[in-house]
């Protein structure tokens, strides 16, 4: 029995520390989500995932249920994690120079723009729904960023830093786009409490203040304006990783930056619990009364092409006529087939996409057919850009030591 055990229990471990393991209890989760509300416990399933969990303290614009509070609050440490491994590209990785770091941008903007070009052409005819045009316009790391950790050396280190950053650019311009045009207004005492803690952060790594207790103050603190601002509270995740030092303040080179140490004790978090919990709750959709022939009206069709077709075209377009014109480089070891892949999966928009659906349609019919569009365009670039990636694009894979 020994002799079947150890192996076995040294796959399981293997398996639960590979970023493999991370993405397939994702996905699970996101399943069990879709497949409840679409079961006879669709009723529990709804009322769980709604459960009232307001706090008077934080008033009217606070989260109000279990689903808020993990879209709105635990997914902060998610941008948080993702915007520290960035930081760490940027000081001593594939991002380190200008040029690197503009090509992520620049390919978050075309990723932008065309996606919405592509809505409002299929919509034109329907103002009610042109509303919806920036619904394809966010890529969602969620679920982009485990999927590129899970096909390990079919993805360069330099691709997937190229990717992670894109994917928050976008995030964060997405997060822009809805404060714009589909927010509540914004309230000015929040919103200068929130430049005052931000300095306040800024403030303390330029004086070189190291202790981790400091800035998590400062995120929660950050959090709790930015709600009261009017904008989105996950922005503090990305504000408060781009403070934290990513240096030693001693002369011991090899004790850990308080940037490595944030990292190494929430990624596991994150992984494990933030991320499952968020696809339960958010791909939980309900097909009851979708039919095929609904995909084909504007809103969800509009929404179809942005995501599969938008997204690529405006990624790789724009990402290649920059290089093409020297304005920035592509990453290390990416061939051209590879960053297409990527391309592709960047077509993937659930969180903030489904946000702005909400936002864009609500009291409206189009909310049902909207999110099955967000549904139907994210599984197929999903499988696109993993197909492509993992099988089409078989001679852009890198040597195991990679």
């Amino acid at each position: 029995m020994s002799e079947f055990s150890v192996p076995s229990t040294t796959h399981i471990r293997r398996f639960l520390a590979s970023p493999a393991g991370g993405a397939s209890v994702l996905l699970l989760a996101s399943l069990l989500g879709l497949v409840l509300a679409n079961s006879s416990w669709a009723s529990g399933y709804g009322t769980l995932i709604t459960t009232p969990m307001k706090l008077p303290i934080l008033g009217e614009r606070g989260p109000e249920n279990i689903d808020a509070w993990v879209s709105d609050g635990l997914m902060t440490l998610f941008f948080l994690v993702v915007i520290l491994e960035i930081k760490k590209e940027i000081v001593s990785g594939h991002l380190s120079s200008l040029r690197s770091i503009a090509l992520p941008l620049i390919g978050a903007l075309g990723g932008m723009i065309v996606p919405a070009l592509t809505y409002l052409l299929v919509t034109c005819d329907h103002p009610e729904a042109t509303r919806g045009w920036a619904v394809p316009v966010a890529t969602d790391a969620a679920f982009t960023l485990p999927i590129i950790l899970a096909l390990g050396r079919h993805v360069s280190p330099g691709a997937r830093a190229w990717l992670m950053a894109l994917a928050i650019f976008d995030d964060v311009l997405g997060i822009v786009v809805i404060a714009l045009f589909y927010g509540s207004a914004l309230y000015w005492p929040g919103l200068i409490a929130v430049v005052i803690v931000t300095a306040a952060l800024v403030g303390a790594n330029r004086i070189g203040i190291r202790t981790l207790w400091s800035y998590g103050i400062g995120c929660v603190l950050l959090w709790v304006a930015l709600l009261d601002a009017g904008l989105h509270p996950t922005l503090a995740g990305v504000i408060t990783g781009l403070c934290l030092p990513a240096v030693t303040s001693g002369m011991d080179a090899r004790q850990a930056t308080p940037l490595d140490r944030t990292s190494s004790a929430l990624t596991p978090f994150v992984t494990w619990v933030v991320l499952p919990l968020f696809g339960f709750m958010n791909v939980g959709v309900s097909l009851a009364g979708v039919h095929p022939d609904m995909m084909l009206e504007a809103a969800p069709l509009g929404i179809i092409l942005g995501l599969i077709v938008g997204k690529p075209v405006g990624i790789f377009g724009i990402t290649m006529l920059s290089t093409r014109l020297k304005i920035a480089t592509l990453p290390a070891e990416t061939p051209t087939g590879m960053l297409f892949g990527l391309s592709l999966l960047c077509g993937i928009g659930f969180t903030i996409s489904l946000f702005i659906a909400n936002l864009a349609f609500s009291g409206s019919d189009l909310v049902t057919p909207a999110k099955m569009g967000i549904f139907a365009g994210s599984v197929l670039s999903a499988l696109m850009g993993w197909l492509w990636l993992r099988f089409l694009s078989q001679h852009n894979r890198l040597p195991p030591h990679s």
